[in-house]
């Protein structure tokens, strides 16, 4: 049997929890569940007893706060593919053993790093720079020993070349992860690898098959499967070249028709959509304006004309914004370059056979009053956190991930409770809210009105709450935000939501 390759193992402990909770760890106790059964759990919920393979009920009844999440293995591989390419950029030719563990063939990056040892710690620090401090690295002698290397206490270690059956002897029959077999071989009296491996091949064959003589022979470090890189990722960067330079939006955006196509031509080659692209305008001097892109579905040819013309407006509008002496003598575009950044499986967009129409149409009827209106003609609303209402919307273009700064999960002393206004002024009204003499009411330091409020905007008050006082960043040496709010109902039957900041009342929304 030929000598197994030397093989570098990368192994990210507990993958599934770093997919499904994000971040580094440490996690607050969580386990992932499937079956009813924990499949993986968090070094926290491991210090209370839970382990993996206990039912559900077992776990929590070592730890009742513990969290339970469904495991999805697809979560797993998604989040596992940017880390791969990331290790592909420093080691060429990765392979994807399974989610969460990864292997390169130890040959070229250790003679480039001067080693093996060399090369383990610069992937350990490319990895923990990039935000993955847990990464586990093993060498050794085939993909089985490197694994198990890499599960060891140290960061980075190393099984000399033809020393794995040393490094495998003390080790548990159980790492073989074949349950049947390990229960059978313990019960013979065999619970080491070096025991398993001391037994004669032929007789092993013969009583266990081909099932447990491949075992055998992993037993005793003759590991002879290969690594197998994974298939490099299509290219699917598009760019045009224009000479002379283009000065119109309209101009480019009718040049670049056939580029998008050829885009679209490169994403169903690959059976692939894109969901987000970057486009890159390059002037006449070199100058590079890049912008992401997101669509709600996926882009189509004429989407992607409509960001490059919409970049370019806003690119001209921003412009023209700034100071005569700021301001760029724009003489055009040279060059457009249209990168897909975010792509999915084709068959995850297919239409389904039945209940797809309506959203369908809907979103091509959006998409083209966008399309009339510009990139900020259709904005779509997202709740964030906040004591103030203009503060708890965010507004974010048709199309593009909203961006939610506050968790609105989080509490937030002095925000409005339910029921929330249906309509908010963004800016607040001005509104007037007086006394019976027909004076403006007052709100003094301690929070009292100096009259009862009678009117406001010309109607009569039929009732009113408040006022509540809302005071933000105390600390801040200009004072931040701070007023008090009343909630009134006019004789029309409209409750209003009014603030005073001053001596000036704003009418911060209006319930219907």
């Amino acid at each position: 049997m030929s000598a197994p390759l030397r093989v570098v193992a990368l192994w990210f402990p507990d993958w599934p929890l770093r997919a499904a909770l994000g971040g580094a760890p440490p996690h607050p106790p969580t386990a992932l569940v499937h079956a009813n059964t924990v499949i993986a759990c968090t070094a926290s919920a491991r210090e209370h007893g839970v382990r993996a393979g206990q039912r559900r009920r077992v776990a929590q009844g070592h730890i009742s706060s513990l969290r339970v999440l469904p495991h999805d293995t697809a979560r797993d591989e998604r989040a596992f593919l940017p880390v791969l390419q990331l290790i592909e950029k420093h080691a060429p030719g990765a392979a994807l053993l399974r989610p969460g563990l990864a292997a390169v063939r130890a040959r070229g990056i250790s003679r480039y790093h001067g080693g093996e040892a060399e090369a383990g710690a610069a992937l350990i620090d490319v990895l923990g720079e990039a935000g993955f401090p847990e990464v586990r690295v093993g060498i050794a002698d085939g993909p089985f020993t490197a694994e198990l290397a890499a599960r060891g206490r140290t960061p980075c270690t190393v099984v000399p070349p033809g020393r794995a059956e040393d490094f495998l002897a003390p080790l548990p029959v159980q790492v073989l992860k074949d349950d049947q077999l390990a229960d059978l071989l313990v019960r013979l009296g065999v619970r080491t690898l070096g025991e398993f491996a001391a037994l004669d091949e032929t007789d092993v064959r013969d009583r266990f098959g081909e099932r447990g003589a491949r075992l055998h022979a992993l037993a005793g470090g003759s590991d002879s499967r290969a690594v197998v890189p994974r298939p490099p990722d299509p290219e699917l960067v598009r760019s045009v070249e224009f000479e002379p330079p283009l000065a119109g939006a309209d101009q480019v955006a009718f040049a670049v028709r056939q580029t998008a196509d050829a885009v679209m031509l490169a994403l169903g080659e690959a059976s692939v959509v894109c969901t987000e692209v970057r486009i890159d305008l390059v002037d006449d001097d070199g100058m590079v304006f890049s912008r992401p892109w997101l669509h709600p579905t996926c882009f189509d040819a004429a989407d992607l004309v409509d960001r490059v013309r919409w970049q370019l407006e806003a690119l001209g509008a921003e412009n023209a914004k700034k100071p005569v002496d700021e301001a760029r003598a724009f003489g055009g575009i040279a060059l457009v370059r249209i990168v897909p950044v975010a792509v999915d499986d084709a068959a995850h967009h297919q239409p389904g056979l039945f209940g797809s129409g309506t959203d369908e149409r809907l979103h091509h009827a959006i998409s083209r009053v966008q399309t009339m209106l510009g990139h900020e003609g259709v904005v779509t609303a997202a709740l964030s956190g906040g004591r103030w209402l203009a503060d708890r919307q965010v507004l974010t273009p048709w199309g593009e991930r909203a961006v939610v700064t506050h968790d609105p999960e989080r509490p937030w002393p002095g925000s409005l409770p339910d029921p929330l206004p249906a309509e908010v002024f963004r800016p607040p009204r001005p509104i007037g809210v007086l006394a019976p003499d027909g004076q403006t009411i007052h709100v003094d330091d301690r929070g009292a009105l100096s009259a009862a409020p009678t009117r406001i905007d010309g109607d009569e008050v039929r009732a009113w709450a408040g006022p509540w006082p809302i005071h933000e960043r105390r600390w801040d040496a200009a004072g931040g935000k701070k007023g008090h709010r009343l909630q009134i109902i006019d004789d029309h039957d409209r409750a209003w939501l009014v603030f005073c900041t001053g001596e000036r009342w704003w009418a911060e929304g209006r319930y219907r």
